[in-house]
């Protein structure tokens, strides 16, 4: 008899364990977790969850993973550990912040030791989840909201230029937060108009025709990158864009699709840059007045490569400077 050997044994203490924290984003479909993720589940001597309506259960089940529905203290958790044993909590969408605080707290005290507890992300959001999210958010406004589910297009659309203004002069002035915030601003009128278009009865589509479109008519603008053409200036990447336009539009005059109800400087430069990208030469109409002495000025400043709306904003902003000072006095 190795007495020796059977004291070690004896005062050895038993292997603590390992949890393993198992996270999922409901922004990727249910089953579609990471390889790690599938080791550890198939590992585990226990796989727990709180949440009987969890999506993965069923995927998980599938595989032929036995999940327990059940919502352990941390103490429990640690005892279940005991004897080097490997327990796994698919976290629910809160992330069990309960389970994880009575764990550090437990941690904290030293009364018992704690197994290795590790977090393991079993799917990741792909850049741009958060829009699913957006969907998801307007989907419920329109359906419950008193206000949004009475809105039209025609309804929103003052909204969809204030935005587009409010977007701008966060540009103008630089604000970062500002201008995050007036970008959400912005996409929020292209999912709720999106939103209403899907109730549509004659001709409905929902925000993925519409995202769907921009990368198509993105994919087919760009031969340069998707395609076997190249481009190593601007100018050429304008040139291809504004040729796969007209052959898409295949439009008789180059004012088609110029619209009229923008403002009027802006107006003008449009109607100049398009004659002057074709190459036609078209005098300015004769007239007195400030209109068309204003028409020429937007072309001019068009010609030399300047934004005259924008131009005209930061003057107006150095006269509204000047008139506070002056105020001031």
């Amino acid at each position: 008899m190795n007495t020796t050997t059977d004291h070690a044994s004896a005062t050895t203490p038993p292997a603590p364990g390992r949890i393993v924290l198992l996270t999922t984003s409901h922004r990727v479909a249910p089953g579609l977790l990471s390889w790690p993720a599938w080791q550890a589940l198939h590992a585990a001597d226990e796989v727990l969850c709180a949440d009987a309506a969890h999506p993965q259960l069923p995927y998980l089940r599938e595989a032929g993973t036995a999940v327990t529905e059940a919502s352990p203290s941390a103490e429990e958790l640690v005892d279940a550990c005991a004897g080097g044993r490997t327990v796994v909590v698919v976290a629910t969408g809160e992330g069990e912040p309960a389970l994880t605080d009575g764990l550090a707290r437990l941690a904290g005290s030293g009364r018992a030791v704690m197994p290795e507890l590790e977090l393991l992300p079993a799917s990741y959001d792909l850049p741009g989840a958060r829009l699913l999210d957006l969907v998801q958010v307007m989907d419920r406004i329109r359906a419950e909201c008193p206000w949004s589910s009475r809105q039209t297009h025609q309804g929103l659309a003052k909204y969809a230029i204030e935005e587009a203004y409010e977007l701008v002069e966060s540009i103008e002035e630089g604000e970062r937060e500002e201008l995050r915030e007036e970008l959400g601003d912005v996409l929020l009128q292209v999912v709720f108009h999106s939103r209403i278009a899907e109730e549509d009865p004659d001709a409905p589509f929902s925000i993925d025709d519409v995202a769907g479109g921009i990368v198509a008519k993105l994919i087919h603008r760009h031969p340069h990158v998707f395609g076997e053409e190249t481009a190593t200036t601007p100018e050429e990447v304008k040139e291809h864009w504004l040729r796969t336009k007209a052959e898409e539009k295949r439009r008789t005059s180059v004012t088609e699709g110029v619209p009229l109800h923008q403002p009027g400087l802006a107006l003008a430069a449009k109607l100049a840059s398009r004659v002057r990208t074709a190459g036609l030469e078209v005098p300015f109409p004769k007239g007195e007045g400030i209109g068309y002495e204003l028409l020429a000025l937007a072309a001019r400043a068009e010609s030399e490569g300047v934004d005259p709306e924008a131009a005209l904003r930061a003057a107006a902003r150095a006269y509204r400077d000047a008139i506070r000072e002056t105020e001031e006095k």
